[in-house]
C-alpha cells in the first residue's frame, strides 16, 4: 500500500493520529548549536563570513562584490525571461497584490465627551528581509514565495525590503528570482543562503543592513536561525513540513484526490498527505490512483517515502465525525470535495487555507489565486494565521485623556497603583489633581 488505511473512532483514534503527525516536529539539537555558531560568526565578522560560508556551501570563488545583486543584473533578468512567463509572473502578481489590498488596517482615533482621545496607529516596520529558497542549487527557484512575501510587506507601506537567495555554483542568483525582484519594483537582492543570510538580516553586516522582520520558508537551518532571533526580530510563523488534508464523501474523484495528495507529497519526505472521507469505496479507488500516478511522477521515490510515512487514508464514520477529525488535525492546506462543501464551510473552524469544490486544488492557491501561500503547519492553525499585510505591521496605542477624566479617575488609579506596591505609580497622577 502507497500509504496508512486508517479507521477513525471519535472515543479512541483521535489521540493517536494526533500523536502520530506530531512525530514531524522533532528537533535536533545538532542543528541549533550549529546555527548559534553561525549567527555568532556573521555577527562577528560581517561579510567575510558571509563569504566564506558561501565559498564552503555554494560557489567555491565567491568573494564579497557579489553580496548585492547590481541593478543591472535584475534589469538584464527582467529582460532574459521569456514573455509568456514574464505575463504570467505578471498575473499572479496582480492578484495577490488585490487580496492583501484587502487586509490593510486603518489606524483609529475615538473622542470621548470629556475630551480624552485614546486610539490605535497602525504603522509599517522600517525594513523586512525576505528569504528565498534557491531550491536544487539554485535551478528550481521558489519564485512564488518572493511573490508572497514581498506583496503584502509592499501593501503594508514598508519602505526598504530587502531578499536573499542562495548563489548558485556560479555565483548568480537564478535569473527567474532576479526578474520577479524588478518585476515588484525590489532594489536590494542579495546572493546569500541559509543561516548565515537569516543571521545577516537580523544583526546587519557591511553590506546587508539589519531588517525589523523576516519572512519567508527555508530548510531546517533557516527555520532554526529563525525560531533563535524571535525577540530581536519579528519574523512570519516557524514552519514546519508542508501538509494537506482532503475532506471527501462519495462524490469526489479519486483521480483529483490522489494528485492532490501527490501535489504535496513530492514536497518534501516529511510532508503529510491525508484523505479524510465518509466513503470506503472512494478510499479504495484513491489507493489504486495513488500507486497509478505516483510511478509518473518525476519525483517519485520522495513522494513515495513521504506517503508511506506521512500519507493516510482515513474512513470516519459519518461527516460530524470527519469534520471533527479535521479540526483536530488543523491542517496546513484543507480541501473539501464533498456534495455542498459550503455547506461545510462553517463547521470548519481550523486550517490554514480552506479550498473549496472539485476545481480548487492546492497549487492554486500556491501560486496565483491571491491568498498567501505562507501558512500555519503542524496543527498551529488552531491558534495562526497565513501571512498577512499585518506581519509587515505593527500597533501602537493612542492616550491623550483629558484633564477632567485625569482628576476624576484619580483615586481609583492611585488605588489600583498602591495594590501593587507602586507609590511613585500613584503619586503620578495625585499630582495632578
Amino acid at each position: 500500500m502507497p500509504c496508512r488505511i486508517l479507521a477513525y473512532d471519535a472515543a479512541q483514534g483521535a489521540a493517536a493520529i494526533r500523536s502520530w503527525l506530531d512525530a514531524r516536529r522533532g528537533g535536533d539539537a545538532d542543528v541549533e548549536a550549529t546555527v548559534l555558531s553561525i549567527m555568532t560568526d556573521v555577527t562577528a565578522r560581517g561579510d567575510a563570513a558571509l563569504v566564506e560560508y558561501a565559498r564552503r556551501f555554494d560557489c567555491p570563488d565567491f568573494d564579497a562584490a557579489r553580496l548585492r545583486v547590481p541593478a543591472a543584473a535584475l534589469a538584464d533578468a527582467l529582460a532574459r525571461i521569456p514573455p509568456d512567463d514574464l505575463d504570467i509572473l505578471r498575473h499572479a502578481a496582480d492578484n495577490i497584490r488585490a487580496f492583501h489590498e484587502r487586509q490593510k488596517q486603518d489606524s483609529w482615533l475615538r473622542t470621548d465627551p470629556d475630551g480624552s482621545i485614546v486610539g490605535q496607529l497602525v504603522r509599517p516596520v522600517d525594513r523586512a528581509g525576505l528569504y528565498v529558497p534557491g531550491g536544487r542549487g539554485g535551478e528550481t527557484p521558489l519564485v512564488s514565495s518572493l511573490l508572497m512575501n514581498a506583496i503584502p510587506a509592499q501593501v503594508a507601506g514598508v519602505s526598504g525590503i530587502a531578499a536573499v537567495s542562495p548563489p548558485r555554483r556560479d555565483g548568480s542568483v537564478n535569473p527567474y528570482i532576479l526578474a520577479a525582484a524588478a518585476l515588484l519594483g525590489l532594489s536590494e537582492v542579495y546572493a546569500a543562503g541559509s543561516a548565515w543570510a537569516i543571521a545577516a538580516l537580523a544583526h546587519g553586516t557591511e553590506t546587508i543592513a539589519p531588517v525589523d522582520v523576516i519572512a519567508g520558508p527555508g530548510n531546517i537551518f533557516v527555520t532554526t536561525a529563525k525560531r533563535l532571533l524571535i525577540g530581536r526580530v519579528g519574523i512570519d510563523m516557524i514552519a514546519g513540513p508542508s501538509e494537506i488534508a482532503i475532506l471527501a464523501d462519495e462524490t469526489a474523484r479519486p483521480d483529483f484526490v490522489a494528485a492532490d495528495m501527490l501535489s504535496q507529497a513530492e514536497h518534501d519526505p516529511l510532508a503529510a498527505s491525508l484523505l479524510v472521507t465518509t466513503a470506503p469505496g472512494l478510499a479504495d479507488a484513491v489507493l489504486g490512483e495513488l500507486k497509478k500516478q505516483l510511478a509518473a511522477l518525476p519525483r517519485a521515490d520522495l513522494a513515495r517515502a513521504s506517503l508511506e510515512k506521512w500519507g493516510g487514508v482515513i474512513t470516519a464514520p459519518d461527516m460530524d465525525a470527519a469534520v471533527d477529525l479535521i479540526n483536530l488535525v488543523a491542517p496546513e492546506h484543507l480541501e473539501v470535495m464533498t456534495r455542498d462543501p459550503w455547506q461545510l464551510l462553517g463547521r470548519i473552524r481550523h486550517a490554514g487555507a480552506i479550498f473549496l469544490g472539485p476545481d480548487a486544488p492546492e497549487p492554486v492557491g500556491d501560486y496565483f489565486a491571491g491568498p498567501n501561500h505562507v501558512l500555519p503547519t503542524l496543527g498551529t492553525a488552531r491558534f495562526s494565521s497565513a501571512l498577512s499585510v499585518e506581519t509587515f505591521c505593527k500597533k501602537s496605542s493612542l492616550i491623550a485623556t483629558s484633564a477632567a477624566f485625569t482628576r476624576a479617575n484619580a483615586g481609583a488609579i492611585a488605588r489600583l497603583a498602591r495594590l501593587e506596591g507602586l507609590e511613585a505609580h500613584a503619586r503620578s497622577v495625585e499630582i495632578r489633581k
